[in-house]
């Protein structure tokens, strides 16, 4: 350890880092040390920083955004329609009833006996939603029956033409066309039959409604009536043209009475609802749910139901009896095979609405009356109130504390008990999971556990509620006991731990050393060490090039996947970053239980893998890393923000990467993940938050702070500001639209990094070895006022604060028991003076103390033991 030393012989960042663990500078501490977080209740702490500007009205508590129990009820009355009496009701239990009434319906008129339909083309037969053999003839418009339909087979091609033709010629006034909900017919003409040629009967444009009574301007006498279609709703189920429907008569649709209860931001449980009375003919209710209004129709946004192909129709379904009923939504079917609930959803909006599914006839009926007491939300997830906070962080800029409650109160949604009705149905249940807390991915979907996302949601657990580190432990351990014989490890449950994808077998590793180094946990270190070795040292060597490369392609990967299911093979700047991350990770996990020999293999493979990067994946003429070796010239995100994290990238190759970056992705609603779109259409004008964790902790580590809170506030104040506001996002697509439209998931626990990266490089603390033994402090202030925070260690709570003047920076850390640390100061160390009390540590020139040197330009203080110690740094001169 260099001491005393002057700017342009300062010591390296790894090497002051070591000696943090070895010096003290106990001379210094200015009082003893705080109590350990299990004895001090969250307000107490965050009081407990004298001077703290949490003294500041308000404090962090209100930006606090979990519920207070976990009975949840909505805020609001979103809409109503059709014969809805007092919907406002519905907020206020015990009091005035909400009433929804609907008339019996008089029967559908039908085609004479002998009427045949045909169709330009129809869809082939298969199994429909509920798994059932199902057929899409012409014929099914005609028979009667709401539940079959005709299905074109020209998937958004138009026109499609269906022709009903009766067995004589008869007067028509009009017609009716009752559509699916999966894909309204848009646009199209009716014509008839009459003196030896087809006529216009009528003209459809812009539709949208399911029942459209289509009127003619006059009576025909036809025997023929010809409709064709020219434009189709796109959904989720393709563009085709479906009809369910004609029939020989105008028929105006009864209004469905309908209201939509808004919960103010996204919840996640099973919805209850307490009706009071009902009229004694079982009248059904569809519940439809969705986390924007954008996508709230009369199907849910999201139903496992329909993504497994069951039942449901794409909403909740209950027949009320007569005497009324506290319903609870849980998984499965009221009477028999009919009336189909889906159980636990996460949402915004929820839409009650006084009607039944034809097939579930007659246990529910699309009329009568329903009395609505009330509706809420039993609440599954982690509740996150102030007193369960034991970290935390607010500073003098408004929108970054939102963001980082509203990261936190994601991963509060997705931090759950893993049980087999609510989770993903494409085989992800699990027996070694059930019952178990977990961290999964989304809370509508896909609500399964996947390793990759934990490189994100797992640091923000640990930095909020570490007393929940479980759910992370879990998910590691189960996917490490599920490893395939050659090394490669699941990402997740889904498909019976078969889902093959390329990178997330290294998250593995990533996700492993965070939680020792979070947590401290050296028994799952070493329970877990073999399954460590053999996923590095099988499975990745059978997947590495003579280049020292990995590349996807060899040894049968040329079909995996990855985080975003890219097709890029062959030597990937990203996936070969990430092997440096997780080598250089493995290391160090194996110097923590002794393993020398494996700690320098790693590391010198690393360097190898580095130096491969560097040589073969270097585009000179960019000023970026490419991001494959094969295919089309692109630059992407993850790879070229990883080279910088990892240190792949020299100080200088770093600066041209985020340069580019900045001229070619930048967004008003985040940086793009891609700098072109030669791997997919739109590709850079998409927008990943889990991907963009690692280009914002880039930045910070290049110092390029400021416009590392640039990209934090265009991506976080996007998600912030628009429907559904609060929560983070899955993805971003072309012009800041939801990238996958209603199917992207609106709280997903990958993109909460805002969070690590306010705490880690804002406020600028985090640990430097297992359980916080050893951590270090380096703000990055990027002109934010001041900063303060919280976070939660093995050993009690680490607190820092700092105010950013114009010229003196001060600086508090509070030190937990039987850890020690350091801290570095913002600024130039030539022109600055750093002091404890009256006594100068650093004058500009030389150090006081063995304890006090400068680290790459910085001054750097070592050595700080438990207890509380207060700095000021004054910066003079020009």
């Amino acid at each position: 350890m260099a001491s005393n030393s002057t700017p342009d012989k300062g010591i390296s960042r790894r090497t002051a880092l070591a000696a943090a663990s070895t010096v003290g500078l106990t001379a210094m501490s200015l009082s003893t040390a705080l109590p350990s977080a299990a004895a001090v209740p969250a307000e107490q702490a965050s009081a407990s920083l004298s001077g703290s500007p949490t003294r500041r009205p308000g404090g962090w508590h209100r930006y606090v955004q979990g519920p207070s129990s976990r009975t949840v009820r909505p805020v609001w009355i979103t809409s109503s329609s059709g014969d809805v009496k007092n919907p406002d009701a519905l907020l206020r239990p015990g009091g005035t009833r909400s009433v929804l009434r609907r008339p019996q319906p008089v029967a559908a008129p039908t085609w004479p006996a002998g009427t045949t339909a045909e169709a330009s083309s129809s869809h082939a037969g298969n199994n429909g939603n509920d798994g059932q053999p199902r057929t899409y003839d012409a014929s099914n418009a005609i028979d009667g029956d709401p539940d079959t339909f005709w299905n074109d087979d020209t998937l958004g091609v138009f026109p499609d033409v269906l022709t009903v033709t009766l067995p004589q010629v008869t007067s028509l006034s009009g017609i009716t066309m009752i559509s699916n909900s999966d894909g309204v017919p848009t646009d199209y003409t009716v014509d008839v039959w009459r003196d030896g040629d087809w006529h216009t009967a009528a003209t459809v444009a812009g539709n949208s409604a399911v029942q459209k009574a289509v009127p003619f301007a006059d009576k025909a006498d036809t025997d023929r009536v010809r409709i064709t279609v020219t434009n189709a709703q796109d959904t989720s189920h393709g563009n085709f043209t479906r009809v369910n429907e004609v029939w020989p008569a105008p028929v105006e649709p009864i209004p469905v009475p309908s209201v939509t209860v808004d919960f103010g931001k996204v919840v996640v449980g099973y919805p209850q609802i307490r009706f009071t009375s009902a009229s004694a003919n079982s009248p059904g209710v569809r519940v439809a749910f969705s986390e924007t209004r954008q996508f709230l129709t009369d199907r849910s946004d999201f139903t496992r139901a329909d993504q497994a192909g069951g039942a449901g129709g794409g909403t909740d379904q209950f027949a009320v009896p007569a005497k009324g009923a506290n319903w609870t939504d849980h998984k499965g079917f009221q009477a028999g095979d009919k009336v189909f609930a889906d159980g636990l959803h996460g949402f915004r909006y929820l839409k009650i609405s006084l009607d039944a599914l034809a097939s579930d006839s007659p246990a529910a009926q699309p009329w009568g009356t329903v009395e609505i007491d009330s509706v809420a939300l039993q609440f599954t997830a982690y509740v996150g109130t102030p007193s369960t906070y034991r970290g935390w962080f607010l500073c003098s800029d408004d929108e970054l504390n939102r963001y980082w409650y509203g990261a936190a109160y994601t991963n509060e949604l997705v931090t759950d008990t893993f049980r087999q009705d609510d989770v993903d149905p494409r085989n992800a249940w699990s027996a070694t999971l059930e019952g178990k807390f977990i961290l999964q991915d989304g809370a509508k979907r896909d609500r399964d556990p996947y390793v990759g996302d934990l490189a994100v949601s797992a640091r923000t657990l640990y930095l909020t509620h570490d007393d929940a580190a479980a759910a992370a432990r879990n998910v590691l351990a189960d996917l490490a006991d599920h490893q395939r014989a050659d090394g490669w490890i699941p990402p997740a449950s889904i498909g019976n731990y078969t889902l093959p994808l390329f990178d997330y077998p290294l998250y593995w590793v990533t996700c492993s050393w965070d939680y020792v180094l979070y947590t401290g946990d050296r028994a799952y270190a070493t329970r877990y060490y073999p399954t460590l070795l053999k996923v590095l040292d099988t499975w990745y060597p059978s997947v590495t090039d003579d280049a020292g490369l990995v590349s996807k392609g060899l040894n049968g990967t040329g079909g995996y996947g990855d985080y975003a299911f890219l097709g890029r093979t062959g030597r990937v700047t990203y996936y070969n970053a990430l092997y440096v991350q997780a080598l250089q990770n493995a290391a160090q996990l194996a110097r923590l239980l002794g393993q020398q020999a494996d700690a320098t293999r790693w590391n010198t493979r690393a360097d190898t893998v580095a130096q491969a990067v560097n040589s073969l994946l270097w585009d000179a003429g960019s000023g970026a890393f490419l991001d494959s070796s094969t295919g089309a010239v692109r630059h992407a995100q993850d790879g070229n923000a990883l080279a910088v994290v990892t240190g792949i990238a020299d100080a200088d190759r770093a600066a041209s990467a985020l340069a580019h970056l900045d001229a070619t992705t930048k967004r008003p609603y985040g940086n793009a993940f891609m700098d072109n779109d030669t791997i997919f259409d739109q590709a850079s004008q998409r927008v990943y938050a889990f991907t963009s964790y690692p280009e914002i902790e880039a930045r910070f580590l290049a110092g390029r702070a400021e416009s590392a809170l640039d990209q934090i506030r265009r991506t976080y104040g996007w998600m912030d500001q628009n429907d559904p506001g609060i929560t983070n996002w899955e993805g971003i697509g072309p012009g800041g639209s939801l990238y996958e439209g209603a199917y992207t998931s609106m709280a997903h626990g990958w993109s909460t990094g805002v969070l690590p990266a306010l705490t880690h490089n804002l406020l600028g603390a985090r640990p430097t070895s297992p359980g916080y033994a050893t951590w270090e402090v380096r703000p990055q202030p990027a002109g934010v006022d001041w900063a303060t925070g919280q976070l939660p260690t093995p050993h009690g709570p680490l607190g820092v604060e700092w105010e950013n003047g114009d010229r003196v920076f001060r600086l508090t850390v509070h030190v937990p028991g039987h850890t020690q640390g350091s801290v570095a100061f913002p600024g130039d160390a030539r022109g600055q003076r750093v002091s404890v009390g009256k006594r100068t540590l650093w004058d500009g020139r030389r150090a006081a103390t063995r304890d006090v040197s400068v680290v790459d330009g910085t001054v750097t203080v070592s050595g700080l033991g438990p207890g509380e110690h207060s700095f000021v740094s004054e910066q003079r001169g020009n």
